[in-house]
């Protein structure tokens, strides 16, 4: 508090000289007094930053910002409060983001009990919903330790049909009233790709397993169009509360796309979106952006230059394809798609300039990936690409064998992480791979000690989708109670710096904006991410009591606690 009534006072009395009035800096936002973190090698730390619309125009110490606290400026004296570059979400699915704040969420539920309950809460709260459509259920931490059944739904909701998503979006649980309307029996042969669980006398169980869930999917009532706007407007507005300033959105539409860009002028869109189309799922919406070469915002705020695929499924639904079978069941996963179906995309990609993130996470899957990608890229010369480095991606990237950690760094993809995942699974993984496979599960460590950049994400609404956690499990390789399993492999974490590179200027890098973003530099945009507690120096068991106090994205705030 003395420091801010010297500056307070070194001010005034500057600004009653004429000579201050000569040298005041035009600029909207100051702050002062603050721990900034800039991730700028060449300028680690400073006090202090001014900006002046979008873009920073000071970085340094208290002193120097004096000149741009003048005119009408806003000074906002931090009082030693952590700033970081504006945090970037590089995985996540924003619609379900928003659904998951204005529907049925099922996250944090502790048993499988408590679920049903919610569910018939629910249900009875709304007698006139055609379908019970709720997501965000995971058994992991369940004392029943099983899969929900038809016939646990059944028994609370008997009428109308439920569809209840599994946290990681790769599997579903009906009940027998959905069953019937998609016609599923015993007989029923699951598409490729897919998996219809199956009870011992051989009939499903209700559980439906990645393109399994297409069997039901179109029955569902799909959201409007306004519905699915209001999502992303709540999901980013939940974003910036906690702290994101950016979020690269992982598959949608050209259509999501344009709900998007009426939101930014609308003055709803609370962060930055760089959106993925879905190609295989959306042929038309793809030759959109193969024939633009992508759409870049000049404001750099709603950018699509990208396309996701998922090839397998989830490890915690035994959808990830594995080399070997998993240990707890007769199964190496699903494969949903092959490398003859990626090529011709992939080749198109490169001489058009549009960026590739393909969702893998079993080892067979990361394999297939990776063949595919080095199969492309030697195909298409750097001589008739559009971009020679196209940055291209493998989202996840859980479990990698040995021989192909090296072949992301040869071939220079980014494997995009999401650090939740680890203590998420810590308590489940070790059963469907067994101890020794778990030595080759998020080797964060081991990708950055061989040149690689991990762009850090949480795929929310698959997990929490609060930076906190992230940023801890990324330094501490624990679950938030401190505990860590055998086998986990606690040399595998990463340093804080690291983590905080993971989420700003590795993140920004993997969206091709990391000369505008991702770090505290003049001439780069207004980003800015700011805590009460510094993430950097505070011991780990206080991370998630520490809060996001301010939001501000390009140069206006747009959460203040």
């Amino acid at each position: 508090m003395i420091r801010k009534y010297i500056i307070a006072a070194t001010l005034s009395a500057l600004m009653s000289t004429s000579a201050f009035a000569a040298s005041c800096q035009k600029a909207d936002i100051v702050l002062t007094n603050g721990a900034i973190y800039t991730v700028n090698d060449n300028q680690p730390h400073a006090q202090a930053v001014a900006m002046l619309g979008t873009k920073i125009i000071y970085v340094g110490d208290n002193q120097g910002a004096i000149r741009y606290s003048c005119d009408d400026a806003q000074v906002i004296n931090l009082d030693g409060k952590a700033v970081y570059p504006g945090l970037i979400d590089a995985h996540g699915h924003l619609a379900g983001v928003g659904f998951r704040e204005v529907y049925l969420n099922l996250q944090g539920i502790n048993s499988l009990k408590e679920m049903l309950e919610k569910v018939k809460t629910y249900a009875d709260a709304n007698p006139d919903l055609p379908w019970i459509n709720g997501r965000g259920w995971i058994e992991k931490v369940w004392p029943e330790a099983r899969f929900p059944t038809r016939q646990d739904l059944d028994a609370i909701v008997p009428d109308r049909p439920v569809y209840l998503n599994r946290a990681d979006g790769h599997a579903a649980v009906i009940n027998s009233v959905a069953m019937k309307m998609a016609n599923i029996t015993a007989t029923t042969v699951a598409p490729n790709g897919g998996a219809i669980n199956l009870d011992a006398q051989g009939i499903p169980t209700g559980m439906l397993i990645d393109k399994a869930m297409n069997l039901v999917r179109p029955l569902i009532p799909a959201p409007t169009r306004e519905q699915t706007k209001e999502a992303f407007r709540a999901g980013t507005e939940r974003n910036a509360r906690l702290g994101w300033t950016g979020f690269h959105n992982a598959g949608g539409t050209y259509d999501e796309l344009n709900m998007l860009r009426e939101l930014r002028a609308e003055g709803k869109l609370q962060h930055r979106v760089y959106h993925a189309i879905r190609p295989m799922l959306y042929a038309d919406d793809a030759e959109i952006l193969f024939k633009n070469g992508g759409e870049i915002d000049p404001e750099h705020y709603v950018t699509a230059r990208e396309f996701k695929i998922t090839v397998d499924g989830a490890l915690g639904s035994r959808g990830a394809a594995f080399l070997e079978p998993y240990s707890d069941y007769d199964t190496k996963g699903l494969m949903r798609y092959s490398p003859d179906d990626l090529m011709p995309l992939l080749t198109r990609a490169l001489k058009t300039g549009i960026q590739f993130q393909i969702h893998a996470i079993g080892d067979a899957a990361n394999r297939m990936v990776l063949d595919a990608y080095e199969q492309a890229l030697n195909t298409v010369p750097k001589s008739q690409r559009a971009v020679h480095n196209p940055r291209w991606r493998i989202e996840h990237a859980q479990n990698i064998q040995p021989d192909d950690v090296n072949r992301f760094i040869d071939l220079d993809i980014l494997p995009s992480m999401q650090p939740s995942h680890a203590i998420g699974d810590l308590h489940f993984a070790g059963k469907r791979l067994g101890i020794e496979r778990l030595g080759n599960a998020y080797l964060w460590r081991t990708l950055i000690d061989k040149g690689a950049i991990i762009p850090g994400g949480t795929d929310q609404p698959v997990e929490i989708g609060d930076p906190r956690i992230e940023f801890y499990a990324a330094i501490a390789r624990k679950d938030l109670d401190g505990f860590s399993a055998e086998g986990w492999h606690p040399e595998l974490k990463v340093s804080r710096e690291e983590a905080l590179k993971m989420f700003t200027i590795w993140a920004a890098y993997a969206s091709f904006e990391d000369d505008i973003l991702g770090s505290i530099k003049v001439g780069k945009l207004a980003d800015f991410s700011i805590f009460d507690k510094d993430l950097m120096t505070i011991p780990e068991d206080q991370i998630m009591s520490s809060t996001n106090v301010m939001t501000i994205v390009d140069g206006k705030i747009v959460y203040q606690k």
